[in-house]
């Protein structure tokens, strides 16, 4: 479908001689002078441009545009500084260095962008694309942590990187705080959706916190670039607070297996006690179905509660109640297999 709907959104841009929001550039038979930037803009038939996500990374794949003019040798000085994501503060100050004045500066940057060197992550905040050589794409967690800060990968994106399930989220899943200020694209605005925005053909999906829970990250290599990410124990905690951003209560129960023995207790107790009452008591209950002794799990009996909770928050309130736990287990049979 999405395929698909890229395809005719595609072909579409095509018939106009436009640029759309996914990033695809112009294509026309046209050759643009400006009085600073020089640039070719190819025939249909010799190259074309498009963003779209490969092995984790948001690439641009082409044959590469003909470009002259202080333009192009600014993204030439981006890419020897090895700045491969630059806001538009650090682009002024090679600038000069480039030929470029500051005056002219947006508009470069926008030509850019149509032109496919460039693609735009939002509002003063720009990657250096595929089509300039010698640059690897930006892999889509370099990208969330330059989207939004603070940033953890998060929920299902965390939960694929540990390990912890064998389905490949379709969203990039971001943790920030709830004094953050999260980017959104067009496309959400237009659909009501306040959660995310779209880079490429790439969802990044961000679950704000209070600052005082924005905790249990760690530092992870990927590829080139380090990234943080919610470390296993952060991670199934927030399965059980919110199973929706992790496939479902089902996916979490399973990652709980297979972290197995390697689960530290310990941290994931201190952690579940920071949070909120209902995730205290359903890590507790998880835990003795996994067969941890009730002596290691005392700490999380201990904890007060008022009134019964969903086991799995988004079910039905149904089921039997469990007094030692005070969750009341309305999973279905074959959730628990």
């Amino acid at each position: 479908m999405a395929g698909s709907r890229f395809a005719k959104e595609r072909e579409a841009t095509h018939r106009r001689g436009e640029s759309d929001e996914f990033g695809v550039v112009i294509v026309a038979r046209l050759f643009v002078i400006d009085e600073q930037l020089q640039y070719y803009i190819h025939q249909p038939d010799v190259g074309s441009l498009c963003l779209r996500p490969a092995a984790g990374k948001i690439e641009m794949t082409n044959h590469r545009p003909r470009s002259t003019g202080p333009g192009v040798e600014l993204v030439r000085r981006l890419s020897a500084e090895g700045d491969r994501i630059f806001t538009t503060r650090r682009a002024r100050e090679l600038a000069p260095s480039a030929g470029l004045s500051e005056g002219y500066l947006r508009q470069a940057l926008h030509h850019l962008v149509r032109l496919g060197w460039l693609v735009r992550l939002r509002k003063g905040l720009y990657a250096l694309s595929s089509t300039v050589p010698g640059v690897t794409p930006a892999h889509e967690f370099e990208v969330a942590m330059a989207l939004v800060t603070p940033a953890a990968i998060s929920h299902w994106s965390a939960l694929h990187h540990h390990g912890l399930t064998d389905q490949v989220p379709r969203k990039v899943f971001v943790l920030t705080t709830s004094e953050a200020s999260i980017p959104y694209s067009r496309r959400e605005q237009a659909q009501g959706v306040r959660e995310g925005c779209w880079v490429a053909d790439v969802l990044f999906h961000f679950v704000q916190v209070r600052p005082k829970r924005f905790f249990g990250t760690e530092k992870a290599w990927i590829g080139d670039t380090r990234v943080t990410i919610t470390d296993p124990e952060r991670t199934l905690l927030d399965g059980l607070a919110m199973p929706r951003y992790c496939g479902n209560f089902a996916e979490v129960l399973h990652a709980f297996e297979l972290h197995g023995s390697a689960l530290n207790i310990e941290r994931i107790t201190e952690y579940a006690l920071r949070l909120d009452a209902a995730t205290v008591k359903r890590l507790g209950w998880v835990l003795e179905y996994q067969g941890f002794a009730l002596s290691e799990l005392k700490p999380l009996e201990r904890h007060p509660i008022k009134g019964y909770r969903k086991l799995d928050p988004t079910g039905p309130r149904a089921g039997p109640q469990n007094r030692r736990w005070m969750i009341q287990e309305n999973l279905l049979r074959e959730d628990r297999t």
